[in-house]
């Protein structure tokens, strides 16, 4: 019974640390960039878009398409940066402890 017992309150120990990280990641502004920085977006740590930028010099009838395709890339990226940090703070979280292929943080 002791083992179980040290097991569940290293699982809740876990869990507040993870609530913690969660706390961190919505805190955290990561940005993604295209077509050499003419189209920047801006994620939050939970991957919600917080901002678009667009270079001025894009602004024609002609590049509504290039403009539109740019900010998929640049949020696409940004999205990739997201993930890549959530994984980097859970690898601190759980000392380097590997997870199983397919477990997902409750983001």
């Amino acid at each position: 019974m002791k083992n179980l017992t040290e097991m569940l309150k290293k699982a809740q120990e876990m869990q507040a640390k993870m609530g913690d990280m969660q706390a961190e990641l919505a805190g955290f502004e990561i940005e993604g960039v295209a077509g050499a920085g003419l189209v920047k977006v801006v994620l939050t740590g939970q991957g919600d878009l917080k901002s678009v930028s667009i270079d001025p010099s894009l602004f024609s009838a002609e590049e509504k398409d290039v403009v539109e395709d740019l900010i998929v890339a640049a949020h696409a990226q940004a999205k990739a940066k997201v993930a890549d940090a959530a994984a980097e703070h859970m690898k601190s979280l759980t000392g380097g402890m590997e997870l199983p292929p397919g477990f997902k943080m409750p983001f």
